[in-house]
């Protein structure tokens, strides 16, 4: 049986063809043109209600809707040359786009001349961006990767608000879900650790307390395959580190939700989470043994200090130590109602300071190598003026990363985004550092949709 999805699909690109075709047979303000336009944004109206993006690319002899190929490219006619022609060989459309702007587009593809081999300028459209199609060969962090690894963190969510609710009501989490979850991440983490790293920079902050514990798993297990771990160890590290708050389901929701400062009988209260997360996990059957440790020790450093109080170790476990940096670090760079976030640079300070006495600093290093200054998939302004977002850390310097120019020196969005190694700028004109992190909101942009 078709999904409904695949439904929609099929439904938006005949509404797209036949909208694309009355635009060529039918002069501007013809009743049939602005019928095909109703029924093409009310279908695209109904995909948006799934999915927040909607790309459509002609790869080949293939037409392609986000990574999934549907139909043949000759489906569209002779569309199809129009759109290559003018540089439109992958349109994205973003949930929002107007019919004014849907109307645009037509208008656009409708301009190109019959048999013209000229480039054309791509129009700018707030919500639909255009761009050609290169076929490389497969790299990490490519469009179809994140698209894939997305969905992959978005299921995860889901699963960890699950894992939560049967804690909450059963007692403990369904073991099973959560291993079944971690296996996805693991794989993930192994073949594309850029990309899934990239995801945790989502800022969240109705949705903080599952996406927290998925960024932490991730976080975590990235440290872990940086050194060496994989197979069932990295699982069980990744799976530790997702039941490590579990303990607050017991804490109670005005303590936990509150967005004032807590008070010192309130906090006494919130630091039971590490007990009562161990004592839940270690009652919990086919958790492993590490489960219940990170769970306890979470919160300790390395002299001693933390919490539970009174609790003193002469070492902390090596899993304990990977979640501890995953959770000071997603912790300071999430928005919250009560908290703004941190940039990178500032947390990376909060870990590095007291000379190692609270984080290993070796294994700090190893992180900050891991993610960079400007992680992947964040959106950065230039020493020169342009905007970009970080593809891809350089660990002999962070501060000169690879990135994706997306708006030129006068703030003006480039028609097509291209790449820099910063660490390779010679010429002095041209950009050479990272000046400081944006907040990609204020430009209408989806950084990841760029990696």
């Amino acid at each position: 049986m078709t999904s409904p999805r695949l439904q929609l699909i099929d439904e938006f690109l005949r509404s797209l063809t036949a909208a694309l075709r009355s635009s060529q047979l039918y002069s501007r303000g013809h009743p049939i043109i602005a019928r095909n336009l109703e029924a093409l944004s009310a279908t695209l109206q109904l995909l948006h209600g799934l999915t927040p993006r909607i790309v459509i690319g002609l790869v080949g002899d293939e037409v392609v809707v986000d990574d999934m190929p549907v139909a043949k490219a000759e489906t569209l006619g002779p569309i199809v040359g129009r759109l290559r022609r003018g540089g439109m060989e992958r349109i994205a459309i973003e949930r929002g786009v107007t019919r004014d702007e849907i109307a645009a587009f037509i208008d656009a593809v409708a301009a190109i001349e019959p048999g013209s081999e000229e480039a054309r300028a791509l129009p700018m459209i707030p919500h639909i961006t255009l761009g050609r199609v290169s076929v490389e060969p497969r790299v990490e962090g490519s469009l179809a990767d994140m698209a894939t690894i997305g969905r992959l963190y978005s299921d995860a969510v889901s699963v960890a608000t699950s894992l939560w609710e049967s804690a909450s009501t059963e007692g403990t989490p369904d073991a099973t879900m959560a291993r079944t979850m971690i296996e996805g991440l693991a794989q993930a983490v192994a073949q594309n650790r850029t990309a899934l790293l990239a995801l945790t920079t989502l800022k969240n902050y109705d949705n903080y307390t599952f996406t927290h514990m998925v960024n932490v798993s991730i976080l975590t297990m990235g440290q872990a395959r940086s050194l060496g771990v994989d197979g069932p160890l990295l699982r069980e590290f990744g799976l530790a580190a997702l039941m490590h708050d579990i303990g607050k389901v017991r804490t109670p929701i005005e303590i936990l939700n509150k967005t004032d400062k807590l008070t010192d009988q309130e906090f006494a209260v919130m630091k039971r989470h590490t007990v009562d997360g161990a004592e839940m996990l270690r009652k919990t059957p086919d958790i492993p043994a590490l489960a219940p440790v990170v769970a306890f020790e979470h919160h300790l450093r390395l002299d001693g200090t933390g919490y539970p109080n009174t609790v003193s170790r002469p070492s902390l476990n090596a899993g304990t130590m990977l979640c501890s940096i995953a959770d000071v670090y997603d912790a300071m760079r999430s928005q919250r109602h009560y908290q703004q976030a941190f940039p990178t640079d500032r947390i990376l300070a909060v870990l590095q300071r007291n000379d190692g006495t609270l984080f290993d600093q070796h294994l700090v290093r190893r992180f900050v190598q891991l993610i960079g200054i400007y992680p992947v998939g964040n959106m950065v302004r230039l020493n020169t003026g342009e905007l970009a977002v970080v593809v891809k850390v350089y660990a002999p310097d962070p501060h000169r990363p690879r990135v994706r120019v997306v708006f030129d020196r006068e703030g003006n969005r480039l028609p097509l985004a291209h790449d820099l190694n910063l660490w390779e700028a010679a010429d002095s004109g041209q950009p050479s550092s990272v000046a400081t992190p944006v907040d990609p909101a204020d430009y209408r942009i989806d950084p990841l949709a760029l990696i």
